[in-house]
């Protein structure tokens, strides 16, 4: 075998096993089960739960709705004419599907430059962060995952105007992750990996 061929086998070895964990786990209607399958996500919404008091239940229902547990989530490509792709629908990315402005925004305040949206504990650690700019603009409780998730899909300054009242799908999917909420919470009380 030539060298060359070696090293490129070598190196696709190497590639193939390095990187992270992006496909979803399975059952995502089951909060026990995730944290089963990713132990890193239960000390990930511990610490987020300490540091900025968001209850994981909250965290998990909101990660559901933006991403399905998927590290490296994007929003879908727009067409012309059906056919030709235009670019991304949003610069919306990873678990909490941070857009660019507001991730950087979130790495000045809190002084994590190295933060990347497609890590877990950065991802938990932006949605406890931006939760609680929430909580002071506009008063939403950090349990309400309802209207917590409202803003967080508005906007602070969107949710304040009042915006989500003419858009009859979002607030069905905000009651859709305050219920993902409840279900989660209700399961993780009974859940060993979290206690």
């Amino acid at each position: 075998m030539s060298r060359h061929f070696r090293a490129l086998i070598v190196l696709l070895l190497v590639a193939a096993c390095s990187g992270g964990n992006n496909s979803a786990p399975r059952n995502l209607n089951d909060a026990c089960s995730i944290l089963n399958q990713r132990p890193k996500f239960a000390r990930a919404f511990k610490a987020t739960e300490r540091r900025w008091g968001v209850p994981a239940h909250v965290q998990m229902a909101v990660i559901y709705q933006e991403s399905k547990f998927i590290a490296n989530a994007r929003t879908p490509y727009r067409y012309v004419l059906g056919v030709l792709p235009m670019g991304r629908q949003s610069s919306a990315y990873g678990y909490a599907q941070a857009l660019d402005a507001t991730w950087d925004g979130y790495r000045r305040a809190t002084g994590r430059w190295g933060a990347d949206r497609d890590d877990i504990f950065d991802a938990t650690d932006f949605m406890g962060w931006y939760m609680n700019e929430t909580r002071e603009r506009n008063g939403i409780s950090l349990r309400d995952a309802r209207n917590q998730y409202l803003a967080y899909h508005e906007g602070h300054t969107g949710y304040a105007r009042g915006s989500y009242k003419s858009k009859s799908w979002l607030l069905r999917v905000s009651g859709e992750v305050a219920s993902r909420a409840d279900t989660y919470q209700g399961q993780l009380a009974s859940c060993r990996r979290f206690r």
